[in-house]
């Protein structure tokens, strides 16, 4: 007597073993997939750390300090630029993130301005 399925169809000999063929062939697309995803939420989370950052450093420049503290929080080397126009000190923080980001040439940056004191 032939194999059946759960409906009932008869099953050869010729397709035992498909499933795990089709199940070794769609498991590297989803993890590449899954990869992408995950590598995306952790370059928008350092930009939101960067955007953060920027405006504490554009706030402790204004008032003449150093903007070393608020570069603390970022979690990865950042390079820090400042640009004074119009009364305003506006600092942009750039940092390329570890990993295959860093390989590929992908950047993340943000940017912050506040008033100049005494302006």
């Amino acid at each position: 007597m032939l194999p059946r399925t759960a409906t009932g169809a008869v099953r050869s000999a010729a397709d035992r073993g498909s499933v795990t063929a089709e199940f070794a062939i769609a498991m590297p697309a989803v993890l590449l997939v899954l990869a992408v995803v995950l590598g995306g939420v952790q370059l928008g989370g350092l930009k939101l750390r960067l955007e953060s950052a920027a405006a504490v450093a554009a706030r402790l420049v204004a008032r003449g300090s150093a903007a070393e503290p608020a570069l603390a929080g970022v979690g990865a080397p950042a390079s820090l630029t400042r640009e004074d126009r119009d009364g305003l000190v506006c600092v942009r923080l750039s940092a390329r993130p570890p990993g295959v980001a860093d390989v590929l040439g992908i950047g993340v940056s943000g940017s912050g301005c506040a008033i100049a004191e005494g302006g």
